[in-house]
């Protein structure tokens, strides 16, 4: 399917574009719950139904977008454009997300209501191109397997940086300002993640092309996904798999600021498990060559199952063993987004297999669509909690309120990635299979 071999630089340059969404998604995944009720003064009700009810709405726009993007044609291809003219929007948008103008509960509500809306429909803008991007840069599974590999390389990477750096740059850009602080951080970052998304374009190129240009409505899209098994299966893993991580990223900053009573380690900790994931993710492509993905994917999901729910175990006051559980996970739960990734590639080449129309970006809005929904029951799950065992913003905690904040990051996110395992026994795409789909493809390509 694919005339020419990936160079080094490309995989690089694809790669080094996910570092640049890290820097806004580790932020809103990990900062902005606490932002919202601790900075700007949102109750953690409020703020988690706000969470909440944008990313419903949210999601639901992501195939539309994916729509769009498929029927994108310009001279630098379909999803490549994104990457030019998105950042900067997406950046000043950021800034006044985390920006507090002073106006009220009900005007703050409504302030953070807007901004965020705004920052998640620019944000997958442009992440579900880019996502879309890995499915026609290589026809050839292990490439897609370096791509993403990649990709989540760079991905884990910058969410250390921002993880550790975004505390400091609060502190240090607003001199003990903390809302002037975090304005000028997301400013920081947005410029920063403009300067990657140019890289990504300049290196990049489009080759997978459908066998036939066949016309299709997003009715007709939307149709082929929905008798797509395989690709309904990981829209369900990914959703599943966002909840797990989402609950156990945000619960974080609670729990080392409420239970351990040490918040500066977070700055640490939750690089810990990112260094540690980008080394497992490292290892995917190796991975991935020795073990089938199916089987592969329900191993990490059982491990990390076993691995959250210890954390259930680890007292107040064992900070060595909280960082070796988070380590292990790290390195359990690298190699689920490069696979998760590629096994979205291996659906859309299944659908065109299929059907004869391949909508790759749609098929792609399966991850952005999962993770946004996923995000948003996490953050309702939280809230809910919160709100039901008396949480109380900068004030000591009940033992409910600490006993539930442990809870979210173990034993619930355990759950979850239990129920992913189960999920995956039933996914179809092996790797013979798709061997098979793709000498099919490659046959049905017209002579140079």
């Amino acid at each position: 399917m694919t005339p020419t071999r990936l160079r080094k630089r490309e995989i690089v340059g694809y790669g080094l574009g996910d570092m640049g969404f890290n820097f806004y998604w580790t932020n809103i995944s990990t900062f902005l719950l606490i932002f919202y009720t601790d900075v700007f003064g949102i109750t953690a009700a409020a703020a988690a139904t706000m969470l909440f009810v944008v990313k419903i709405f949210n999601a639901f726009t992501d195939p539309l977008i994916g729509a769009f993007a498929d029927r994108t044609q310009t001279r630098w291809g379909k999803f490549r454009p994104y990457l030019l003219f998105v950042p900067l929007p997406l950046a000043v948008i950021a800034t006044l997300a985390y920006s507090t103008p002073d106006l009220g509960p009900t005007g703050k509500l409504a302030w953070a209501y807007a901004t965020y809306l705004l920052l998640m429909t620019v944000y997958t803008s442009m992440n579900l191109p880019y996502s879309a991007l890995s499915g026609v840069l290589t026809g050839d599974a292990r490439e897609r397997n370096a791509v993403n590999a990649s990709r989540f390389v760079c991905g884990f990477l910058g969410g250390m940086v921002v993880t550790a750096a975004t505390p400091r740059l609060v502190q240090g850009l607003g001199g003990g300002d903390a809302a002037l602080g975090w304005a000028l951080t997301m400013a920081f970052w947005g410029t920063a993640a403009a300067v990657i998304f140019a890289i990504t374009f300049a290196s990049t190129r489009e080759r997978v092309q459908p066998a036939r240009a066949a016309p299709s409505s997003v009715r007709q899209d939307l149709a082929d996904l929905r008798s797509n098994k395989p690709w309904i299966l990981l829209f369900l893993l990914a959703l599943i798999i966002m909840v797990s991580i989402t609950l156990r990223m945000t619960s974080a900053a609670y729990y080392f600021k409420y239970v351990v009573n040490r918040p500066e380690l977070l700055a640490t900790f939750v690089p810990a498990y990112l260094l540690a994931a980008a080394a497992g993710t490292a290892l995917t492509p190796f991975l991935a060559r020795v073990i089938d993905k199916r089987r592969l994917m329900i191993s990490l999901m059982l491990a990390s199952t076993v691995l959250s729910a210890a954390f259930l175990f680890v007292d107040a006051s064992q900070i060595w063993l909280m960082y070796a559980l988070q380590i292990a996970l790290g390195l359990v739960l690298g190699p689920k987004s490069p696979l998760n990734f590629s096994m979205l590639a291996d659906a859309a080449d299944f659908n065109e297999w299929r059907n004869g129309r391949r909508a790759t970006a749609m098929t792609f809005a399966a991850s952005s669509f999962a993770q946004k929904l996923g995000t948003a029951v996490a953050v309702g799950v939280i809230g809910t909690l919160f709100t039901t065992l008396g949480y109380v913003p900068n004030a000591a905690q009940s033992a409910e309120s600490q006993a539930g904040i442990v809870w979210l990051m173990s034993v619930i996110p355990a759950a979850f990635t239990g129920l992913a395992a189960v999920l995956m026994m039933f996914y179809t795409l092996d790797n013979p299979t798709m061997a098979r789909i793709q000498r099919d493809l490659a046959a049905r390509q017209p002579s140079p």
